[in-house]
């Protein structure tokens, strides 16, 4: 990756997260933690790895992307805004009445969400559906599934894992949010899901570990995924990453799963995040 394209990605990431962080203190309420997560996932996805299109957001032949852990909704919310899926003033309304950003992701209420989330462990049977339709209908589009590892203590995880592998989706990629932390605490203490690794390559998954919040690790994992094109074999990509990234109090703390900052919470909270992006733009 070019060092144009990793600032860019970086200034952009971190100017998502202090919009994240803004939706949330606003409402007073939020899941904080996930969404932070995956910010830099979701940033290269949209302006990097993914094939969409804010101007043509029902185009039959964008890729998909689902984010299953849809409690992370706000952080999809900031990166759809900053796209120009919708006006960013709308950031304003989150979980409000009548608004279209509800708290989990609605494909009914906003613009370039691609599917509804709620209960944990379904994305990724709506994923494999998703990228079935497109093995069946001939169609070149890609099916991103962004899932939690918490909420891979799911059994129908492991369905939709053997479904996808059975019947070569190699047009998917599944990607696990490995936090290590859930809302009643760290997940290998709640209930461990280690090693996933072996446990997606079991299944017929080809496995890539990375960083996530490293650019040039995703790209790279992205451009794996590209390859696997007529291998047969679904990708799975294991994201090591800090709940609550960018926040010096909320990093690796279960209690920010999902609550809200409070007025000088929010305050530290926005120091922070603007000092980070200040420093990536004067690089």
């Amino acid at each position: 990756m070019d060092k144009e394209k990793l600032e860019f990605l970086q200034n952009k990431a971190k100017d998502i997260r202090k919009i994240t962080i803004e939706m949330i203190g606003r409402l007073g309420s939020g899941h904080v933690g996930g969404s932070l997560s995956i910010v830099d996932l979701l940033t290269d996805i949209y302006y990097n790895a993914g094939n969409v299109d804010p101007k043509n957001p029902g185009d039959p032949d964008r890729d998909r992307i689902v984010i299953s852990k849809g409690h992370a909704g706000p952080g999809l919310y900031a990166v759809l805004a900053s796209k120009g899926y919708f006006p960013m003033e709308e950031i304003k309304t989150l979980n409000k009445g009548g608004t279209h950003l509800p708290s989990h992701c609605d494909m009914n209420k906003t613009v370039g969400v691609d599917m509804t989330a709620g209960s944990l462990g379904q994305g990724l049977s709506c994923a494999i559906g998703m990228a079935l339709a497109g093995k069946l209908d001939k169609k070149n589009y890609r099916v991103y599934c962004v899932i939690g590892d918490g909420e891979s203590q799911e059994g129908q995880v492991w369905e939709a894992a053997m479904f996808a592998a059975h019947y070569k989706l190699d047009n998917l990629c599944i990607i696990v949010d490995i936090n290590g932390l859930q809302i009643d605490g760290r997940t290998c203490d709640v209930m461990n899901t280690e090693p996933v690794d072996a446990k997606f390559a079991a299944f017929g998954c080809d496995v890539v570990k990375v960083n996530g919040h490293d650019f040039q690790e995703l790209e790279d994992a992205f451009a794996k995924f590209h390859a696997n094109h007529g291998t047969g074999k679904p990708t799975a990509i294991l994201m090591k990453t800090t709940k609550g990234k960018g926040v010096s109090y909320m990093e690796n703390q279960a209690g920010w799963h999902g609550k809200a900052p409070n007025d000088q919470e929010y305050e530290q909270a926005m120091g922070e995040l603007k000092a980070q992006l200040a420093e990536v733009e004067g690089m």
